[in-house]
Order: structure tokens, then sequence, then C-alpha cells
């Protein structure tokens, strides 16, 4: 059972918040069970969260977003995270093979293997194509919602984190280990080009975007910026100062904010302000700055949302002590049984 730390989560959907007021954690949610977790999963649709476990055998664990309370779990054996296409009602967690469930009756339809090291995923709802992504090759498996069935690949020559849609059949990725973000035609499922961003970062692992007016956030882990970039050309348009260890990074247009989340316990808020008169062409004039700062808690590095509610989750636990002389990696280090945690964060 969930058990809220501070206070309890909201008992069901609420309007999104457009106040000017500071996010702050509404509430810390104590989860337990063994393991580590990777990507979370928000569906506003189903008010459902999916939670990636490693756990000793792995599962994909759901819960009631609004309540935080258990559904079910999935025996999928160690995932990453989980896609879901809400038209066909078909989940797709990602692991060693892919694992497609039911979405409403959570059972397990079969194992798709595709090769690869499956990682992180995306689900296209107009094309309702799922993108599955590894860090050796394949990089990009695109699968049928419907069948499951595999309609090709696409190389990037490097290790895509996470990616989006610009919902005009543009697939953008950034490459966690070349300095790029890589553009995909998700048409015909061929790599178009890439974006050089090494010259102001590297080690991108969060991917944000405006589709409305078409402007990337890269969450980069060298210097520890947010790069901030059109996405028709790649040119950059600022960068800004976040934490250090992020992964993961998404957009509200409600608010035209861009959240990320890092290990180092901070949650970094990113205004947007386009110039008047520049739809779709974010150029001089339009401003980006660093609205806030959260400090959250240390390993909370992965993020999801809820357009409905407009609240922010990102998860954290207790860790063993690391060793004397090792670097603090909290993506490795020893978690301590029974404190995984959801924060929960809003206005």
């Amino acid at each position: 059972m969930a058990t809220a730390l501070q206070a309890q989560s909201p008992s069901g959907p609420a309007t999104t918040s457009h106040s000017n007021a500071p996010y702050r954690i509404l509430s810390v949610d104590k989860l337990g069970g063994q393991g580590g977790w990777d990507y979370l999963a928000a569906n506003p649709s189903t008010r459902e969260i999916y939670i990636a476990r490693s756990g000793p055998t792995g599962e994909l664990h759901v819960y009631n977003l609004d309540t935080l309370q258990p559904i079910t779990t999935i025996p999928t054996g160690t995932v990453h995270g989980a896609a879901i296409d809400n038209a066909t009602h078909h989940g797709f967690a990602t692991g060693s093979k892919i694992i497609m469930f039911d979405s409403l009756t959570h059972h397990i339809i079969k194992a798709i293997a595709i090769g690869g090291r499956p990682d992180g995923y995306l689900d296209d709802p107009i094309t309702h194509h799922v993108y599955i992504f590894s860090h050796v090759e394949p990089n990009v498996t695109a699968l049928d919602a419907e069948s499951g069935d595999i309609l090709g690949t696409v190389n990037l020559g490097g290790e895509p984190e996470q990616s989006q849609l610009d919902g005009q059949g543009h697939l953008f990725l950034d490459v966690e280990n070349k300095g790029r973000i890589a553009v995909a035609d998700t048409r015909s499922l061929k790599l178009l080009g890439n974006y050089d961003i090494s010259s102001v970062d590297g080690g991108c692992s969060g991917l944000a975007i405006d589709a409305d007016h078409g402007v990337l956030f890269a969450a980069c882990n060298e210097k520890h910026n947010m790069v901030i970039l059109r996405a028709s050309d790649g040119q950059i348009l600022t960068t800004l100062p976040i934490g250090a260890g992020c992964d993961g990074a998404l957009f509200n247009p409600a608010t035209q904010e861009a959240y990320s989340t890092q290990a180092d316990g901070t949650l970094t808020v990113i205004k947007e302000s386009l110039a008047p008169g520049t739809p779709g062409a974010p150029l001089s004039g339009s401003e980006f700055r660093v609205e806030q700062t959260l400090k959250t808690q240390p390993g909370a590095r992965t993020i999801t949302f809820d357009p409905n509610t407009g609240r922010i989750f990102t998860a954290t636990a207790d860790f063993a002590p690391t060793p004397a002389g090792q670097p603090v990696h909290h993506h490795y280090r020893t978690i301590i049984p029974g404190t995984f945690r959801l924060l929960v964060i809003g206005r």
C-alpha cells in the first residue's frame, strides 16, 4: 500500500494549474518493495502509472495515478519501462525481450524478440507504432501496436536515450554518447540527419519537445546544461544550467515549461516565453529562463507527468553507503529494501 510521508495524494483528477506559484512536493508516497527502478510512465487515459522494478525477479508495477494504490503487477521479468497505446489497449514493456500485454486486463499477450539491448520506448498515437530504443544495434525498432509485428529498424551509430515526436513524421532522439540529436523519419524509418550539440554539452539523457512551436530541450550531463534548440534545423537557441545526473525531461504545453529531474536531488523548471508573431519559428526575441530549482531527494532522476492534473512524478529510495574512494552513482548503488518511494510534485 502507498503510504504518504508528507500528505496524502489527491483522490481524483484536477484541472491543470496555470498559477505562477512555485512548485513544491505535494506528497512522498512509500511504495516499498525490493530492487531498483527505471522509467516511470503515467497514462492519463486509464488513470494508471507504470513503474519498472528490478527486484528478485523483475516486474512491472501498476498503480492508480490518483491515489497511488497498487492495482497489479505484471510478471515481465526485469524491464526498463512500458509504452501504452490506448487505441489498441496494448502495452509494451522493454527488457531482454519486449513483453506485449493488454493494458485493460494487464494480461501478457506475448514476448517479442527484437535483438539489441532494449531500454527506452515511445508510443506514437498518430501511427500507432511503438518505438523501442537500444544502446546497441538495432538502435530503434518500430513495432505495430495492434499486432506487435516488427515494422523496421534504424541504426544511429550511438546510444539513444529519451526521444520525442513532433506530430509531423519526425522522431528526435538524444544520442547520449555522441553529443548529438538524431532525426529519423517515422514513415520510411530512415535516419534523416543529426544535430551536433557537442560544442555546448554532451551526455544527454533527457529530451523534451514543444511540438507546437518546434523547440527541443536536451538535458545533458557533461556540463549540466539544458540545451535548447530549434527542431527544424538544430539551431542552438541557448543553454541553461540544470542539476547533475539527469535521466529524463518533459514539456508541459499548458504552462510552457520544460522540466528535468536530476539524481543530485533537484527538479529544474525552465520557462519558455516565445516572441510575439513567431509561431513555429522561435528565434530572436524569445526567452528561456530557469524559473525554479526545486530540491527533491537524492536519486530522483526519472520523471513522468499527468497532463490532466499538471502533476509531476519522480522516484527514489535510500541507498547503502558508497565505499570510500568510489564515485557516487545512483544508477548502481545498493538500494535498501522497502525504501522505494514516489514523489508527487505540483503547485
